[in-house]
């Protein structure tokens, strides 16, 4: 394949608004993010609406407690103390306070278990929605976008960060709105009775707010931090992997397991961090709760040791700052879901946000061939706006049943002209015509389904062989699948498998050989029956031999398409109907084999210098090895 291709990050046109390459933390991002998450979740209203009822009845049952026992306390109180005691009475009343205490606590558990659910529930939808709006926005973004952008740190956002985001809707929406709903019912109760005992007994919620609206600040830090770690994280793990073969032949084990462990004490280093941040901040709250509760206990002792307050108000007021202990504590949980949502959320609705550069026009129409003859018209082409131009001047025109050919050195832009037909790119000036309408005003899917590419990179899922042959009409028929592999000349290996074509291939094929690889990958893209047939270097790694069959097979099953192909080894092209030579992004030649050769050009040449390596390398393989000296055979 053509080397002309950007590599790495950065070689790509930016596609919308560019990702993010380093934390960056916005201030305003949180209250934004969180939203939108929270508007995610009340796609299911229902669900939403329902959940916030158990959750109002839970926080509705939680306040009763305290009245319950505050009564109970005061009963006992009135019916044992004093000259008029009256037990029976006292415990008929302690028993019927009992029992709506229970009753209370059952309704309080049953809601608070169903209001749970309903939050778990609806938040696994939402992640269900967004990993579908995931998978297809990056279908849909263009080839420039997934040039710069690795795999390792989008897998990260797809279920990583999704995950984060996801997991706010349970752990920080629905116990916000139980928090928000105890806090205003308790404080309205305990102001009302008692103004100065109520904000003793506050008086810790704006200390623990501060604390944990700080730590929520900087965990937002930590998180975004964080999550580019684990995405250098996963692409370390992922490179590993696909070049495991690499590693082990190179011994680069140790290299590799230093790699990866640097890598993962970065995230745990970070991860310290986080938890360093939470406990202070949960330290302070319960500092401040105890306080709040001593200020209590030594105000509200006094008072009813003077008769200005019930031992049973002392005991409702004790009992809801029990009740409140555990949602303030969840207040820390809330921080750091908040957090963790907003970093995630953020770095996955980076994603989702982008438009693709690459995408059908208004209105675009299904394209609808009349000849199929494909035109190349003053094509120029460069990777990045305003960058190397790649491509120059470039004009051609093929036809159905004719043939074209492509050569250049390394890094003339032959295969940029592969991927310009598909449209995987969109040219920088000219235009690319199929019976004259410009591929960019016809749909995507249409423009695909007729233009064939078979790449020197053969890409195959792990699946049977029949599955990826007819992976472009999964409802192919077993004789077209069989005949294309035919085509390939792969049917007789793959019909000598012991299960044929039901035969998996192993991850990215790995079950078969380069050259067996090529030929799946030709069977691939003959089995659709595309108007226009390319193959970029696509028999590289074939035999002389396997590789003349399998042209002759093609130029019959290709006879009434449109073909390109572009090749290094001029054996595969010289049947072409034209041949153009490329030369830094320029057509320098253009004629027959003949007419090429005639000419004494950069085609002849290279005829010239890969004929005569052919036959040195035939004349080294039969000249006889010279025996060894008796010296030599001595050592």
């Amino acid at each position: 394949m053509s080397d002309s291709h950007p590599s790495g990050g950065g070689a790509a046109s930016p596609e919308g608004p560019t990702l993010s390459d380093k934390a960056q933390v916005d201030a305003k991002a949180m209250p934004r993010v969180l939203q939108r998450i929270t508007v995610l979740a009340f796609r299911y209203p229902g669900l939403v609406a329902l959940a916030m009822a158990c959750s109002l009845g839970s926080a509705l049952a939680s306040l009763a407690l305290p009245r319950l026992f505050g009564r109970s306390v005061d009963q006992a109180h009135h019916l044992l103390v004093g000259a008029a005691a009256h037990p029976e009475a006292a415990r008929h009343a302690l028993w019927v306070s009992a029992g709506l205490i229970v009753a209370a606590t059952i309704v309080r558990g049953v809601m608070t278990m169903l209001s749970g659910y309903l939050g778990e529930y609806v938040s696994q939808k939402v992640g269900y929605d967004l990993r579908l709006q995931f998978f297809q926005q990056l279908q849909r973004l263009s080839f420039g976008f997934h040039d710069r952008i690795h795999s390792g740190d989008l897998i990260t956002r797809g279920m990583l960060d999704l995950e984060g985001a996801r997991v706010f809707i349970q752990g920080g929406l629905m116990p916000v709105l139980t928090l928000v709903l105890l806090l205003a019912f308790a404080a309205w109760e305990m102001l009302s009775t008692d103004l100065v005992l109520g904000l003793i007994g506050l008086a810790f919620v704006p200390i623990s707010a501060g604390a944990l609206g700080r730590m929520g600040f900087l965990l937002r830090v930590t998180w975004l931090r964080f999550q580019e770690l684990m995405s250098a994280l996963t692409l370390t793990m992922e490179e590993n992997l696909q070049g495991i073969r690499v590693v082990r032949a190179f011994a680069g084990k140790t290299f590799e397991l230093a790699k990866f462990d640097k890598a993962s004490m970065d995230a745990l280093a970070y991860s310290y961090d986080r938890i360093t941040l939470r406990f202070r901040a949960v330290s302070v709250m319960q500092v401040s709760f105890n306080a709040s509760m001593a200020g209590i206990l030594f105000y509200g002792g006094h008072k009813v040791a003077t008769g200005a307050l019930s031992v049973g108000t002392l005991t409702a007021y004790l009992t809801y700052m029990t009740l409140l202990q555990a949602p303030i504590r969840q207040i820390a949980m809330i921080f750091n879901s908040a957090a963790r949502a907003t970093s995630s959320g953020g770095r996955l609705f980076e994603v989702l946000d982008l438009v693709p550069e690459i995408a059908d026009a208004p209105n675009a129409p299904a394209l609808a061939p009349a000849k199929g003859v494909l035109r190349f018209e003053h094509v120029d082409f460069a990777y990045v706006r305003g960058g190397k131009t790649i491509l120059k001047d470039i004009s051609f025109e093929v036809g159905p049943g004719q043939t074209l050919g492509v050569v250049g050195p390394p890094g003339s832009g032959k295969s940029t002209i592969a991927n310009l037909i598909p449209r995987f790119y969109d040219v920088t000036a000219g235009a690319i015509t199929i019976d004259g309408v410009d591929i960019r005003s016809v749909t995507l899917a249409s423009l695909r389904e007729y233009v064939g590419l078979v790449q020197q990179e053969a890409f195959l899922f792990d699946s049977s062989i029949g599955h990826n042959v007819a992976y472009a009409d999964p409802w192919a028929e077993e004789t077209r699948i069989v005949g294309a592999a035919k085509v390939a000349q792969i049917h007789d290996h793959i019909a000598g498998l012991p299960e044929a074509y039901e035969t998996r291939v192993g991850e990215r094929g790995v079950a078969l050989s380069g050259g067996q690889r090529q030929r799946m990958s030709i069977a691939r893209g003959v089995v659709p029956g595309p108007g226009v047939m390319i193959f970029d270097d696509s028999t590289a790694a074939i035999d002389a031999v396997t590789e003349r069959r399998v042209r002759d097979a093609l130029a019959e099953a290709t006879a009434a398409k449109a073909t390109i192909i572009i090749a290094h080894r001029l054996s595969s092209l010289m049947h072409a109907d034209q041949i153009v030579v490329l030369d830094e992004g320029r057509v320098v030649e253009r004629g027959t084999h003949a007419e090429l050769l005639k000419a004494g050009g950069v085609y002849a040449d290279l005829y010239e210098l890969q004929t005569r390596s052919d036959a040195e390398a035939v004349m080294d393989d039969a000249a006889p090895v010279p025996a060894p000296k008796n010296e030599e055979v001595r050592a």
